[in-house]
């Protein structure tokens, strides 16, 4: 409870600097999560109203349990598609039973993130790699934009995968509405134009630079407003133009969704997939913005802060949230100061559900395509995968085979392979640790690997440096290495392990490195140890290996000094030359 108390001092500095910037970053924020909410409900295949929903207590409970003041608490494309994805496999889109699953999914993954905040779990985000993450958010913005393309041309498709949606989309283009086709252009235009065009605009008419900023902000906000008056005027509807329909009035109604064993068990592994998706998005979000003002971010608290928001969801006939990556820069932008922000803005979005909901009637669902859309050419980063593929092909083809997944099997399985290949790179790099021969750099006490520097080694003495923790998937390795190098230099007579990169060594390890002295000594071999860390030196006191080491030295130019004296002393007489060999 004591990490909630570090909100207090931000009320006692609360003056009026800090309400005005909050009120704007509200205001700001509220005019582009009306159009965004319906419009990721839309993609979630739930009612509009669900995602106004997931703007009011969810909001409200993180401003309350949060860290982060910028970070702006809704509905999300990313985890909107998922939720999709996840409920399709147990109800029909629009059935009472496919509504009852997506709340079940906000609550389940609600439940399990305010677990692992309150067991402070919020490292579990690291087993996800930045490459994976990244191709699969890539390919889920692909998949988002290609379901949308059916609103845009006004048709119907069928399909989650790319091998499914483009052959339904080219099935049905007969049935294209040109109508709906130049509505959605229209939008397009207006929202990509808008994006750069509008303040610039703006401040041509006479504004000042902050005010065209903010007022760009409400580009949405314009479209919506000019595409439903459009189709009002016209009368579009009955020209075949898919519009909202009418919006419930009101509040949301507080209640828990009917209790199904069945369907909590179905949707328990999607719903954890969707919890680490939004949590490891919304942590990365905070701590990017936090970093502009100095300011820090607490994982498990976020933790918390999101799986109560998620609670809140489910209990409020709302779609599962997180947070928004251009929703938070733009209340960062417009000046929001505390999470006071993200309060105001869940007031304004629960006035405007209870004032202007039949004002939306004729908002047609092009326009809610097209903000989904711009939304999520943001995610799109084709250039990811050569950057990874030119610095590590091993990361590059992680992140190409968590494209390929997703876009050919579906988010749920493109995760999944995404999280198993992070760890299957993980435990390949770390079962055969970087061991390097190091010898000592002219002039100096130093000592650096022989393949790279030129450095004076003895043929007596073998010094190898492990750069890795010692554990069970790679104790194997060490110990046959050091056994083929014993075999192929019979005029070894000391071994030197340079433990400077080890920070543990696992029971698996201990038993490696007992079996390597035994052999050594069979080998008329005497092991040496050097710089080991003191955590680690305080495990290995635990047992009795120490005890048959024949030497421990504080640092390799002491192991040297004592097993090699004369050759030591000399080349640390020599002239300082610390040179790389060629190509090295």
């Amino acid at each position: 409870m004591s990490s909630f108390r570090l909100s207090l001092p931000d009320l006692r500095s609360y003056g009026r600097a800090g309400l005005s910037g909050d009120v704007i970053a509200a205001l700001v924020v509220t005019i582009m999560l009306i159009p965004q909410g319906m419009a990721y409900a839309m993609l979630a295949g739930l009612p509009p109203q669900a995602g106004l929903y997931g703007a009011i207590l969810p909001l409200l409970l993180y401003a309350v349990l949060g860290s982060s003041p910028a970070l702006a608490v809704g509905p999300v494309a990313v985890v909107a598609l998922m939720t999709a994805a996840a409920a399709g496999t147990v109800a029909e889109i629009g059935t009472p039973g496919y509504q009852l699953a997506a709340l079940w999914i906000a609550l389940i993954s609600g439940g399990l993130m305010l677990i692992m905040g309150l067991l402070r779990l919020g490292f579990v985000a690291n087993f996800l790699s930045h490459p994976v993450i990244s191709g699969f958010i890539t390919a889920a913005g692909i998949l988002i934009a290609m379901s949308q393309v059916r609103h845009l041309l006004g048709i119907q498709t069928t399909g989650k995968t790319l091998p499914e949606v483009i052959p339904s989309i080219i099935a049905n283009i007969g049935a294209l509405n040109w109508i709906t086709l130049g509505l959605s252009v229209a939008v397009l235009v207006f929202l990509f134009w808008s994006r750069k065009g509008l303040a610039p605009l703006l401040k041509r008419l006479g504004l000042s630079a902050g005010a065209a900023g903010l007022l760009a902000k409400g580009g949405l906000f314009i479209a919506v407003l000019a595409s439903t008056v459009t189709v009002w005027l016209f009368g579009l509807e009955a020209q075949g133009v898919r519009i909202v329909g009418e919006i419930p009035r009101g509040l949301p109604p507080l209640e828990m969704p009917a209790f199904d064993r069945d369907l909590i068990m179905l949707l328990l592994i999607p719903s954890a997939m969707i919890a680490l998706v939004g949590y490891v998005e919304s942590i990365s979000i905070a701590q990017t913005l936090a970093s502009k003002k100095r300011q820090s971010i607490d994982p498990d608290r976020e933790l918390i802060a999101l799986g109560a928001a998620n609670l809140g969801a489910g209990i409020t006939q709302a779609m599962p949230v997180t947070g928004g990556l251009s929703r938070s820069i733009v209340n960062f932008d417009a000046g929001a100061e505390t999470r006071a922000a993200g309060a105001m803005t869940a007031l304004m979005i629960a006035a405007s559900l209870l004032a202007l909901t039949p004002l939306l009637y004729f908002l047609p669902s092009a326009t809610l395509a097209a903000i989904i859309i711009v939304a999520v050419v943001s995610l799109l980063d084709f250039r990811a995968l050569p950057r990874a593929w030119a610095y590590s092909k091993a990361d590059g083809a992680a992140m190409a085979a968590t494209m390929l997944v997703t876009l050919t099997l579906g988010v749920e399985q493109g995760l999944m392979a995404g999280v198993g290949l992070s760890l299957a790179l993980h435990l390949y790099r770390t079962s055969r640790p970087h061991v390097a021969e190091v010898g000592q750099v002219p002039g100096t006490g130093h000592f650096r690997n022989i393949n790279r520097y030129e450095v004076v080694t003895t043929p007596e003495v073998l010094t190898l440096r492990v750069d890795e923790s010692l554990y069970f998937p790679n104790a194997r390795y060490l110990e046959e290495l050091v056994q083929t190098r014993i075999a192929e230099q019979p005029e070894i007579r000391h071994l030197v392990l340079m433990f400077s990169a080890v920070n543990d060594v696992d029971a698996s390890a201990l038993e490696s490195l007992e079996m390597v002295l035994a052999k050594l000594h069979a080998s008329g071999v005497k092991l040496h140890l050097s710089e080991v860390k003191g955590p680690v030196m305080d495990r290995l006191q635990r047992t009795d290996f120490l005890l048959h080491v024949d030497g421990i030295y504080l640092t390799q130019f002491d192991a040297m000094r004592a097993l090699a004296p004369a050759l030591t002393q000399a080349t640390l007489a020599m002239p300082r030359v610390e040179k790389r060999k060629p190509g090295a």
